[in-house]
């Protein structure tokens, strides 16, 4: 017996092992498969655009509106990467009379951009659009009218125009937005349209809503951007509504308004104009220094209107989007006196940190401002030194204006920057910055000397292009003092035969040429060297040699006739006809005979002339000319439609134009049955009534004003309890009110023994228990404080007394409220809506009735606040995996390492998401800081991260939760694990049972949601389980252990039924096993709208069930 037992536990252990060895073969083998999986769905994507088109025909053909749905879904997403889906509009244009919105709105995306393309089968569908036109939906009116548009035929150009007219007057201002944008298709497509279409821009021009706004000023710009006329209504409206348009057309409108006040007003750069502003300093000027002024010197008054525009674009200047701000800072440059110029600078400044693309055009605008106005961006030069990191168009614009900010005060320090520059490895940046010293050089006279000897010294560089760009900035550096710098002269010959850069020998060779007589010993020499390699020359050293071998024929003909002869035979057979033609005409200029006549007696003169020193300007000193942040700028040549800024007007025009006359509503009141409300008189401080109603309450006695007061209060309390009064009250009311307002005055003389007697009682009065009554204190003191007009100059004794009656007017008017009966006043019903601003609310009633009765809360039971029906209600997992997932190993994370598992819990954050459990752990010696997570992708998915860890000690774990919305897809998600030090890249890849989340079914509900699942939404495979596996019990521990489902109740043993819901859309999951016999021969169904979480589900089940 002992034996049998130790036999039976041996076998036991060994299968045990082998059931381990086989779990861990599974696991590695899921993961693996899983991985083909997805890199089998990855290039599912890259089929051949007709097979994968078959598929989305069929598709969008069918009869349900889910997969049509799903379809257009594909078709958009192809169109958005690019893809050509032309051959899907016969399929796409049957589906533009479907009921369903989101549905159609995607077909109306995809006709806007085949429309033009299938212009036969767009006309097809003509009277679907118009009736489209006529939809609840304001949506599909828009897109109705944005295909209508797009279909670029002449012959529905009266259609286009008939809805346009009708959009652009319809309720949705989205509609009207788009009838604007719909102008400026159909002004191209028939400019002969015009006029009709400048009405309905006139029209829209006088909207009010912001959305409509800049879509309208764009149509105006490209329709009719001369008719200035149309925008003088409509002006002080564009600037008041600008800060509330959208960005982008806040763009347009600043650039139209920049144009517009060009023409309108004055120009505030006058040169003797002195600013209004600025006159008042005269006032403490001396006659003697007033004298001094230019006689013709007048104050410049700024139009309103202009100041409107400036006022109302600054704000922008703080705006996210690069366009706005440069937009705003165009207009100040073009309209803005120029010392508000200024406000514009830190704003171009800022914007120097974004993107390349945004650098660059922001660097050309501020190189154009930077030479007119150099104390501009001064304060900031050290935000245009060149960064490592920088590409050389950046650098390159950066250099220019650096140079032009250069001054003597700051010249060093620019100096020592280009000293730096000129060693970068960037070839090309290294030369500007050659060229940008030379500028400094001709610039400021206090460094010429100092730049050139640098130079110099650059002609010993290794770099030959460097040497070459010193040298000809050198040789222009040399006309400013050629005197001085004779030995730079001779220094530059020793170096013509190491240059090989065409550029430089040339300029050698034009500097030994210009000042042969200032070293007679050398310049010959040098000719002699460019006759031995003349013919391997490029044709700029030709021309040059030429040159030189003229000059020293008529300084020095005794040692260089002969090389002249040599170099002017061999030009005279040169392959290049300029070379060719320069040599003849120097031979016939230099070279007496008797053709060339009297020109050679002034050879001299033509040939060593003095030449005027070069100006080094800035490339963009000329750019001006040109609109700031426009393309024209940008190329610095005027591209199609460009419109140019016009001059200032010498006299303003009319500025009535822009006066809009504004009608005041009449204000006609319903009159109140059997009352005659008295106007009101309007609220003045100490007006004529109130100085006489002052000083005769100032004359009463201090005993009777109490008790007016009082008397006051309680007819008031009376009055405001009924809702109603008659005329005498009122008239009481206000005399009262004025008698208390003397009674202050008079009171601030009392004594301050009476004054803490009242502020006691008054005190005690507040201290009453009964909220009701507190509350309804509060509303009664406040026509009483409103009915005193100089409440706000009284003392501190004029308040305590002041409550103090109030005090005792409420007192009254609540024992007055309990010994009435209550009346049903019939006046009451017959008030108006209009009237009831007459009327003072009346208090609050002390008991509070329930707000939901018996009645109806039993019927809220009922109802369920889930989208959700009950019978697929969503239930907890009755399974929860221990299985957890390495994220982070801690050799790769530094000491960091992270684990996630799927607890098949709700998330936290939302419904869609899947809640994942990560547990970190710090398994270095030292703690671990600001632990977080850091940049996600893919941008689209949706990931709700755990708050920052501050410390993670040594050994320590911590398990924090995060939320993804995986939309009902296996793509990973990708994110960073940060810590103060590091950063990694990590992933977490769900399964697709980790998906679902379980929901309860009754069988009945199972069946019916069964047959609607069928067909395409149906996917089953043949199964051989293992016998173990067969009993419900396993089949169900299977089941749950790799899809998060619920059990279904069966009255069949062999039928297992499991249902579940996707996380995120809420798509319905159903799953069938079915058990043939005994042996484990079955059949696996997944029945969802989902096609590809069917067949990735299934492939698992399959796995778990069949794999012992």
């Amino acid at each position: 017996m002992d034996s049998r037992l130790l036999t039976f536990r041996s076998e036991t252990a060994v299968a045990v092992r082998s059931a381990m060895v086989s779990a861990e073969h599974l696991q590695f083998c899921l993961r693996g498969e899983l991985s083909q999986e997805e890199r089998t769905l990855t290039l599912s994507a890259k089929k051949t655009p007709g097979a994968g088109n078959e598929d989305l025909k069929e598709m969008l053909e069918s009869n349900k509106e889910s997969l049509k749905l799903e379809a257009m879904k594909r078709v958009v997403g192809l169109i958005a990467k690019g893809k050509n889906a032309s051959e899907l509009f016969p399929a796409v244009v049957k589906n533009v009379a479907s009921k369903n919105i989101e549905l159609k709105k995607l077909v109306y995306v995809y006709l806007v951009r085949y429309a033009e393309e299938q212009q036969d089968l767009a006309l097809l569908s003509i009277s679907t659009f118009q009736r489209a036109l006529k939809d609840p939906n304001q949506l599909i009116r828009a897109s109705a009218l944005r295909v209508l548009s797009s279909i670029r035929v002449t012959i529905i150009v009266p259609i286009m125009m008939l809805a346009i007219k009708e959009a652009a007057a319809d309720l949705s201002p989205y509609v009207r937005k788009t009838s604007a944008h719909a102008i400026q298709k159909l002004y191209s497509l028939d400019p002969e349209q015009k006029e009709p279409l400048i009405e309905v821009i006139e029209k829209l021009l006088k909207d009010k809503s912001t959305l409509v706004a800049g879509s309208v000023v764009m149509a105006f710009e490209e329709v009719c951007p001369d008719r200035i006329d149309l925008i003088h209504k409509n002006y002080r409206k564009l600037c008041n509504l600008l800060v509330d348009v959208e960005e982008w057309g806040q763009v347009v409108i600043i650039s139209m308004l920049t144009r517009y006040a060009r023409t309108q007003f004055t120009s505030p750069w006058k040169g003797g104009a002195v600013f209004e502003e600025d006159n008042d300093k005269s006032f403490y000027d001396s006659d003697s220094e007033k004298k001094k002024d230019p006689a013709g010197a007048k104050p410049y008054v700024m139009d309103p209107d202009h100041r409107l525009l400036l006022r109302n674009t600054k704000p922008l200047l703080q705006s996210r989007n690069t366009a706005v701000v440069m937009a705003v800072a165009q207009l100040y440059w073009h309209l803005a006196p120029k010392q508000e110029v200024n406000v514009v600078t830190k704003s171009l400044v800022r914007l120097l940190r974004s993107h390349r693309e945004v650098q660059y055009v922001v660097l050309q605008n501020i190189a154009t401002m930077s030479i007119q106005r150099k104390g501009m961006f001064e304060p900031f030069i050290k935000s245009f030194y060149v960064r490592s990191t920088d590409t050389t168009h950046i650098k390159t614009l950066k250099l220019e204006i650096l140079t032009n900010l250069a001054n003597e005060a700051n010249i060093s320090t620019i100096l020592r920057e280009f000293q730096t520059y000129v060693k970068s490895q960037d070839k090309a940046f290294a030369a500007a910055t050659i060229q940008a010293i030379g500028r400094c050089a001709t610039n400021i006279a206090e460094v010429t000397d100092t730049c050139l000897n640098g130079l110099v010294l650059l002609l010993s560089n290794r770099d030959e292009g460097v040497v070459a760009e010193s040298v000809v900035v050198i040789r222009k550096l040399l006309l400013t003092q050629p005197t001085q710098h004779r030995e730079i002269i001779k220094h530059m010959a020793t170096l013509f035969d190491k240059i090989t850069v065409p550029m430089a020998r040339a300029s050698i060779l034009w500097l030994m040429g210009e000042y042969c007589e200032r070293v007679p010993k050398i310049a010959p020499d040098v000719l002699r060297k460019i006759a031995k390699t003349f013919t391997a020359e490029e044709d700029i050293v030709k021309l040059q040699a030429v040159n030189l071998a003229a000059k020293l024929y008529l300084t020095n003909s005794k040692q260089t006739t002969l090389l002249t002869q040599y170099i002017l035979n061999l030009g005279k057979y040169d392959q290049n006809y300029d070379i060719r033609d320069r040599t003849r005409f120097i031979r016939q200029l230099i070279v007496p005979s008797d053709k060339s006549g009297a020109l050679n007696k002034y050879a001299r003169r033509i040939l060593l002339a003095s030449k005027p020193a070069p100006v080094l300007q800035s490339p963009f000193k000329d750019r001006d000319r040109f609109q700031l942040g426009t393309l024209s700028h940008s190329l610095n040549s005027k591209a199609a439609g460009y419109q140019e800024l016009s001059e200032w007007p010498a006299v303003a025009p009319d500025q009535s134009v822009r006066n809009v006359e504004v009608i005041e509503p009449v204000n006609e009141r319903a009159p109140l049955v059997g009352k005659a409300k008295p106007p009101e008189p309007d609220d003045k401080f100490y007006s004529d009534e109130d100085r006489d109603k002052k000083d005769d309450a100032s004359d009463s006695s201090d005993d009777d004003s109490r008790t007016s007061r009082t008397s006051s209060s309680s007819s008031s309390s009376s009055s405001e309890e009924s809702g109603s009064g008659s005329d005498e009250e009122s008239d009481e009311r206000s005399t009262d009110s004025g008698k208390s307002t003397g009674e202050s005055e008079k009171n601030s003389s009392e004594s301050e023994s009476e004054q803490k007697k009242k502020t006691k009682k008054a005190q005690a009065e507040k201290r009453k228990p009964n909220t009701a009554d507190s509350d309804s204190d509060n509303s009664d003191a406040e026509p009483m404080a409103e009915g005193s007009s100089s409440s706000s100059e009284s003392s501190s004794s004029e308040t305590d007394s002041y409550s103090e009656s109030a005090c005792a007017a409420e007192r009254q008017r609540k024992n007055d409220v309990q010994s009435k009966p209550k009346v049903d006043n019939g006046a009451e019903k017959e008030v108006s809506l209009l009237d009831l601003d007459d009327f003072f609310v009346p208090p609050a009633s002390k008991t509070k009735c329930s707000v939901l009765s018996q009645s109806l809360l039993s019927d809220l039971e009922g109802l369920s606040l889930s989208g959700v029906s009950a019978a697929t209600q969503v239930t907890s997992p009755s399974f929860e995996p221990v299985k957890s997932y390495e994220l982070l190993h801690h050799m790769s994370g530094k000491g960091l390492s992270a684990k996630y598992r799927f607890p098949r819990q709700p998330c936290l954050y939302g419904p869609s998401m899947v809640a994942v459990q990560v547990t970190l752990t710090n398994c270095c010696e030292r703690p671990l800081e600001e632990i977080h997570v850091g940049e996600r992708s893919p941008a689209g998915l949706k990931i709700l991260c755990f708050n920052t860890i501050e410390r993670l000690d040594p050994e320590a774990s911590v398990t924090v939760s995060m939320g993804v919305d995986f939309n009902d897809s296996t793509q990973a998600a990708n994110f960073q694990l940060c810590t103060k030090e590091d950063s990694f890249s990590v992933s977490i890849q769900p399964a697709v049972g980790e998906l679902l989340t379980p929901c309860s079914l009754s069988e009945t509900d199972f069946c019916k949601q069964q047959s609607k699942l069928r067909g395409m939404n149906e996917t089953s495979a043949t199964i051989a389980m293992a016998t173990a596996h067969v009993s419900s019990q396993a089949v169900a521990q299977r089941v749950l252990s790799v899809a998060n489902v619920g059990s279904v109740a069966s009255s069949e043993t062999r039928l297992h039924r499991f249902a579940g819901r996707t996380v995120s859309s809420q798509v319905l999951v159903l799953l069938l096993v079915d058990v043939k016999d005994d042996a484990g021969a079955g059949l696996l169904t997944v029945h969802t709208e989902k096609s590809v979480v069917a067949s990735m589900l299934l492939r698992d089940l399959k796995r778990a069930l069949v794999q012992a």
